[in-house]
């Protein structure tokens, strides 16, 4: 900085071409009390600013005197609707060794990246800029039209409303449903929460629990009758959704493979996660969320983003700095540092024993297990050898063979990998850096489970998922790494 502000608390400004944005900006310094210099070469207009108390003076900007004029300004903001001015002045500026802070118009991408080279600190294109600004008006209006939507569903309810989660839902599943919970409440309309299969793994559990969040099985009612209003939350990347009700409220960051008829229906496939989705409206609906439901949708949200770290986008990173004051850091810590179970355990050693790598690929199996989810754990574990980019484990539970599959390589899709791989005979699901398979176990022995037979349906089952696996990634050499023993 010039030594201009040495003993200042604020910064100095001078302003180069004075047309409206200019102007408009000169204002805006000028009565929080910056000492703002505007330099224009129009002497009518320099007249007309300093009539109303504007220090104006006459000059032209694409001069290499300019330089001298605004010696001892901090920061230069050249604002001239002709470029070929604009570029003479940073030249001007830069040329005699000036380090202002420069910021400057631009007119398009390519006097974007000229005024770059040039040594602009910011470069701002007005076209860029409205669009811009457009967007954030349109989706903001959106955003408001949708909740009045969602309001007039829910507040002509003449019942609870019941909020259905994808099968053994994650977090980003239960956190949003907890979210559109408490709006309801808000409304006055009372909500359950339902879901299928298990909540297994121990973070969840720990998340559901520590959190004091009341799910119910949805077997535990025959049917949702009762229920006036039915919503369906974060449902899509479990794959097949069961349709057999009729859905009101249908809220995900994934597209469905079929039209939902749905009264409201809110798919953003911009976000990383619904959890961002239902921060927005709790924002719309200028609710401050509870420390339960704060803690709950930031979880979701840094779960469904690998802690910011897959395909997060700028809206979730805002909505998690919403929510960051409202949450309980303790209670996430307990939620991501849970005890393992000896079950977890126990196939976590398996896993390790029985592993077999193929270059960076590592498979393994677990045998026959109680609790399916250890193999997800035990997939996120054995991913942190040195070496290994992906990860998939085996087991079999109920009849049923799972694989948990992780992956850090960049270049492929594993969820895609998955689906390639086992398509007609098993229901995958995933993303690029995670996924699950479940297949019944007749697919390939057509023979039952018994105490006799058990090692043999282990060894076909496992050697036939492998090579499908191993088919699908394109791994040559099947058959020929080391478990590492």
């Amino acid at each position: 900085m010039s030594a201009g502000a040495i003993g200042s608390s604020r910064s100095s400004y001078a302003i180069l071409g004075c047309g409206s944005v200019g102007h408009a900006v000169a204002e805006e310094l000028t009565e929080e009390g910056n000492d703002v210099l505007i330099l224009d070469k129009d002497e009518s207009r320099v007249e007309a600013l300093r009539d109303q108390d504007l220090d104006a003076r006459v000059q032209d900007i694409s001069d290499p005197s300019v330089y001298d004029v605004i010696v001892d300004r901090d920061i230069i903001l050249i604002l001239a609707s002709e470029v070929e001015a604009n570029k003479a002045a940073v030249s001007a500026i830069r040329d005699r060794g000036g380090d202002q802070y420069i910021v400057v118009r631009a007119s398009d991408p390519v006097s974007e990246d000229e005024l770059r080279t040039l040594g602009a600190d910011v470069v701002i294109n007005p076209s860029t800029v409205i669009s811009d600004s457009a967007l954030r008006s349109i989706e903001s209006g959106e955003l408001q039209y949708k909740a009045r939507q969602l309001a007039d569903i829910l507040e002509s309810a003449d019942g609870k409303l019941a909020i259905l989660t994808h099968d053994s839902p994650d977090p980003d599943s239960i956190a949003s449903a907890v979210a559109l919970q408490a709006i309801a409440a808000e409304l006055d309309v009372e909500a359950d929460i339902f879901y299928d299969g298990d909540i297994g793994h121990q973070e969840n559990r720990a998340f559901v629990n520590l959190l004091g969040i009341e799910l119910r099985a949805r077997s535990s009612v025959d049917d949702l009758s009762e229920y006036d209003v039915v919503a369906l939350v974060d449902n899509m990347k479990a794959g097949d959704v069961d349709l057999s009700v009729d859905i009101d409220i249908f809220i995900d960051h994934y597209e469905p493979d079929d039209e939902i008829d749905s009264a409201f229906v809110d798919v953003r496939t911009n976000l990383s996660s619904t959890s961002t989705i239902l921060t927005k409206y709790l924002q719309e609906f200028d609710l401050s969320p509870s420390e339960a439901v704060a803690t709950a949708l930031l979880y979701g949200i840094r779960a469904e983003t690998l802690d910011f770290k897959r395909d997060t986008t700028p809206a979730d990173l805002t909505a998690a700095a919403y929510l960051h004051p409202f949450a309980n850091h303790d209670t996430l810590e307990q939620v991501e540092s849970p005890s393992m179970s000896p079950e977890t355990l126990d196939v976590l050693a398996e896993a390790i024993q029985k592993r077999e790598v193929q270059g960076s690929h590592l498979f393994s199996t677990a045998g026959f297990i109680r609790d399916r989810d250890a193999l997800s754990q035990a997939a996120q574990h054995l991913l942190n050898l040195e070496g290994i980019t992906t990860t998939a484990v085996f087991g079999i539970a109920d009849d049923t063979i799972y694989v948990a599959a992780r992956s850090k390589d960049i270049r492929i899709n594993i969820g895609n990998i998955l689906q390639d791989a086992f398509e007609g005979i098993g229901e995958a699901a995933g993303h690029s850096t995670q996924g699950s398979v479940e297949i019944p176990l007749g697919i390939f022995t057509g023979i039952e489970t018994s105490e006799d037979n058990r090692d043999t349906l282990l060894s076909l089952t496992e050697e036939a998922v492998r090579r499908k696996l191993f088919d699908a990634m394109g791994v040559e050499g099947v058959g020929e790494g080391s478990n590492g023993s």
